[in-house]
């Protein structure tokens, strides 16, 4: 047993869950799982197999970012519910 069951409750904390305690043992064999699964993986060499970012051996052209159709600043305000000339008003969300 690599995971404990305070190990899930912290975890359910830190993710604003409430967990009953059948959840926790089902959550606490899952996440055991999880890891014996990748312990499993990391037995496997690995040292021939080239780094990828996706399975099929495809190239992603990227494109220059450019600046174009950008609105006037007025246009763009004029919907919100509350703005001046430049910019929207928000409520403030931070004390």
């Amino acid at each position: 047993m690599r995971i404990s069951a305070e190990t899930v409750l912290e975890l359910a904390d830190l993710a604003r869950l409430r967990l009953d305690p059948e959840e926790v043992e089902r959550m606490r064999r899952d996440l055991d799982a999880i890891l014996g699964y990748v312990e499993k993986l990391s037995e496997l060499d690995t040292t021939q197999v080239p780094p990828t970012a996706h399975v099929l051996d495809i190239s992603t052209p990227l494109r220059l970012d450019r600046v174009a159709g950008v609105l006037p600043v007025k246009e763009v305000v004029r919907n919100a519910p509350q703005h001046d000339e430049s910019s929207m008003i928000v409520p403030k969300v931070i004390e």
